[in-house]
């Protein structure tokens, strides 16, 4: 990738002040992206409460063919971002990502309708303080996750498959311990991510290039909390009577 005009300087800077501006720059970055996210949960939050208290979600339910487009819409959406953000620009990749985030909200109010309140909350606190511990050792630890990454999403595949084949054998047992493993993948991935996102940071990018990377890397942060709070919720939520 080339440099931008704004990198190319008349006498090369200190060693000091040029891991200044990367240290600045990289800080920034990764500030926008937890802006994203943390919107993108905001939207998704207030979609899946208010439709579970306005009966939308009810509603969606007895319409079939209305519930399975909102299942598999966001599965489309994410394919859409990862292969195909490079040919849109960084607001069509924005608006895209606000559209999976309210769609995975109505996606997520069924559980308005299955847990207490109370167990949701509980559970959302014991998540974000989770993801921040291992998101901050994800980003400040020296070691390289990368192997550790491919493990991990060899067993969310495992995770994924078993979900399938439970759906089938209704087994609590195998439920309880799909959701374990999925704790544990869940906050690995959390600070793989972290790091991955840290390393794709260049100084040399431009506005529009950062605000793309720093959407798909927000994706990925978004869908690890989202994962590792429903797999929380599981295994400690509170069931309405």
């Amino acid at each position: 990738m080339t440099d931008s005009p704004t990198s190319r300087l008349e006498s090369p800077p200190s060693m000091g002040v040029s891991r200044g501006k990367i240290d600045a720059g990289l800080r920034q970055f990764m500030l926008s992206v937890y802006n994203y996210m943390g919107f993108g949960l905001a939207i998704s939050g207030t979609v899946a409460y208010v439709a579970a208290e306005a009966g939308i979600y009810a509603w969606v339910v007895k319409t079939p063919v209305l519930f399975w487009a909102i299942l598999l819409a966001p599965l489309a959406l994410v394919f859409v971002l990862s292969f195909g953000i490079e040919k849109m620009s960084a607001g069509v990749a924005q608006m895209v990502f606000w559209i999976y985030a309210v769609l995975i909200g109505l996606s997520l109010s069924g559980i308005f309708l299955v847990y207490t309140g109370t167990s949701i909350a509980r559970t959302f606190f014991v998540t974000a303080a989770t993801f921040l511990t291992m998101s901050l050792y994800g980003y400040l630890t020296r070691a390289n996750l990368a192997r550790l990454g491919s493990f991990l999403l060899m067993g969310l595949l495992g995770v994924v498959i078993g979900g399938l084949i439970n759906l089938f054998l209704v087994s609590s047992t195998f439920e309880l311990a799909i959701s374990i493993v999925g704790v544990l993948i869940f906050v690995g991935l959390t600070a793989y991510d972290t790091q991955r996102t840290r390393e794709i940071y260049l100084e040399s990018d431009t506005l529009e290039v950062a605000r793309k990377k720093a959407i798909i890397a927000a994706l990925s942060l978004y869908l690890d909390f989202i994962n590792l709070f429903l797999m929380l919720l599981r295994l400690s939520g509170e069931r309405r009577e």
